[in-house]
């Protein structure tokens, strides 16, 4: 017999008393622990209390016999796993086929013969420990896949995360990068030798960088959250002020492209509860946007209501151009998402992705209204400071 720290516990069903005598002595010799009970339905109270881990079944039973009681417990899922060896007199085929048919291990004959019995026994109990062994195996082995499957798309969500960052970063300093390139090519081209440049333009160029650098800073400090927990600087602010300077900074890629702003954002409109810089990156997306897909001429319009009852301002930037399909317009603020109409020109499908993330992390919703060829108009809402 194989040592364990606890003997394994072996229990004995038999209606004859000198058949339990014989067995449970030739075990507990061996250093087995032994139950003996005298009929089946005292074996399942005994297996109820506590299961053993492996049964010694005779056969020929009053009212109960062998066969059934193995049935029994092949039925029930707490006991289906322990062995069962059955013990008869009956040395035939026909007993011997049933017995494994309703589930038995093996099967031991009348008069016993020691070295069997306990050989029986123990390749039983070894198999037994096997497959519990193995259970143990395959359970580690199940916890240890979900583990592997977490960390894999955990990894997998920091690569899409990193790659959104990477975007975002080449995206929104494309923008403010154009401006001051086309400022300066402007004075190369109209300049003599030696080339002024006026103070507003400076300061121009001058708020550019500044923004620039504020950018670089937020997406480095932010770029291991996720994208919809944008962090914010929430001040009271002036959507009219603020329009202002985008529109002034953004003054020559709209003349460049003979663009006719339409600046309905009045000074009396209360201020709004926001992020300036990130608001910032909302009008330069939807301005940009409307650059890019419109030819040169076109109008764009930027404005502003309040809505009393929601306790926020609706702000829109229209223009008069080309128009989306009303079909794509449900889909356009996804990640990655380009309208049929952008296909043809250079992006990444992410600056709209961007607004709505910027736009619901102050509480707001962003939409648009469109049809091909009548022009699109992009409304976002944005809470009101309280009196």
């Amino acid at each position: 017999m194989i040592e364990n720290l606890v003997p394994p516990d072996i229990l004995i069903v038999d209606d004859i008393p000198d058949n339990i005598r014989l067995l449970s002595s030739m075990l507990v010799e061996n250093g087995y622990r032994v139950r003996k009970v005298v009929s089946g339905e005292r074996a399942f109270k005994a297996i109820a209390l506590q299961a053993p881990d492996l049964i010694l079944l005779d056969i020929r039973m009053p009212d109960l016999d062998g066969y059934e009681v193995c049935k029994r417990l092949k039925a029930s899922n707490i006991t289906k796993e322990i062995p069962i060896i059955f013990i008869s007199a009956a040395d035939d085929v026909f007993d011997k086929v049933k017995g494994f048919e309703v589930g038995g291990a093996d099967y031991i004959t009348k008069p016993f013969e020691p070295i069997e019995v306990l050989a029986r026994v123990e390749q039983q109990l070894a198999i037994r420990r096997y497959q519990q062994q193995l259970r143990t195996n395959n359970e580690q082995l199940a916890a240890q896949n979900i583990q592997l499957n977490r960390e894999i798309q955990e990894r997998k969500q920091a690569q899409s995360h990193l790659k959104v960052f990477v975007h975002a970063v080449s995206h929104d300093l494309r923008n403010p990068t154009a401006g001051i390139l086309l400022l300066l090519q402007s004075f190369l081209e109209n300049a003599p030798a030696s080339v002024v440049i006026d103070r507003q333009t400076v300061e121009v160029m001058l708020d550019s960088c500044h923004r620039q650098l504020h950018l670089i800073d937020f997406l480095v400090e932010t770029q291991q959250l996720e994208v919809s927990r944008y962090p914010l600087n929430l001040q009271p602010t002036s959507l009219y002020a603020l329009t202002n300077r985008i529109l002034k900074t953004w003054k020559p890629m709209l003349a460049k492209s003979q663009v006719v702003v339409a600046d309905r954002i009045t000074p009396d409109l209360p201020p709004i509860n926001a992020d300036a810089e990130q608001l910032w990156r909302v009008f330069e997306n939807l301005i940009g946007n409307a650059l890019k897909y419109n030819p040169p001429g076109f109008v764009l319009t930027l404005d502003a209501q309040v809505d009393a009852t929601q306790k926020m301002l609706r702000v829109s930037v229209a223009d008069n151009g080309m128009g989306i399909p009303k079909a794509e317009c449900i889909s356009l603020f996804d990640l990655y998402v380009r309208g049929t109409n952008a296909q043809r020109r250079a992006g990444t499908g992410l600056g709209l992705y961007i607004c709505r993330q910027i736009v619901e992390a102050h509480g707001g919703q962003i939409g648009v209204e469109s049809n091909l060829g009548q022009g699109v108009s992009f409304w976002f809402t944005l809470p009101v400071v309280s009196s």
